[in-house]
C-alpha cells in the first residue's frame, strides 16, 4: 500500500432527475413509434403476421409462375402454410378480403396428391392441374397453373438487436 494522495476538488453533482425524465419520454416515444409501425403494417398495408413471418395478400391477378416471381421481386416467396394455425390465418385473410381463393406456394406432385401431407386437400377440379389454391374455408384445391388469381406472399421476419423486425415488405 502506498501513500495517500492529495485531496482533490469535489466533483460536480448529477442532475439525474432531469435525465430520468428525458429517458422516460424516449420510452414513451418508442412505444408510440411501435404502435405507428404496427398500424402501418396491419391497417395500411394489410399485412398479417405470425411469430416468424409476414403475409401479404396481393390483389393483382397473376398466373402461378408470375405470382411466384412477383413475390420474389418483393423480397419474399409464395406463401406456404406449414402449420394448421398458419393455414387458418391465411384462410381468414382470404375470407376477410371478400375472396374465395388465392394461390399458395404448393405444387401438386401428381394429379391426385399434394407435396405437403395435410388433410385439407379437396379433390381436383380438372385432371391436369398441378398448382394449389387456398380456399377461404382453409381447404386446398388443385387448380390450373395458367389461371390468373390473387396470391399470398410470405416474408421472413429478420430480427435485429432488440428483437424488432429489420424490414417490412412494401
Amino acid at each position: 500500500e502506498g501513500l495517500t494522495g492529495l485531496k482533490g476538488k469535489p466533483g460536480t453533482t448529477c442532475d439525474c432527475g432531469r435525465y430520468r425524465k428525458v429517458v422516460g419520454q424516449l420510452d414513451v416515444n418508442v412505444g408510440k413509434l411501435r404502435n405507428a409501425v404496427k398500424f402501418v403494417k396491419n391497417v395500411i398495408l394489410g399485412l398479417k403476421e405470425t411469430e416468424e413471418r409476414y403475409y401479404l395478400l396481393v390483389k393483382e391477378p397473376k398466373r402461378f409462375r408470375e405470382a411466384s416471381m412477383n413475390c420474389k421481386l418483393r423480397g419474399g416467396t409464395l406463401a406456404m402454410p406449414k402449420t394448421s394455425n398458419t393455414n387458418h390465418l391465411m384462410a381468414d385473410y382470404v375470407s376477410q378480403a371478400g375472396l374465395t381463393r388465392a394461390y399458395i406456394g404448393v405444387l401438386a406432385q401428381s394429379k391426385d396428391t399434394v407435396s405437403v401431407p395435410l388433410s385439407n386437400v379437396v379433390s381436383p377440379r380438372t385432371t391436369n392441374s398441378s398448382c394449389v389454391e387456398l380456399l377461404s374455408t382453409g381447404a386446398w384445391s388443385h387448380v390450373e397453373c395458367e389461371a390468373a388469381m390473387f396470391f399470398i406472399c410470405e416474408f421472413p421476419k429478420s430480427r435485429r438487436r432488440g428483437g424488432s423486425p429489420a424490414s417490412v415488405p412494401s
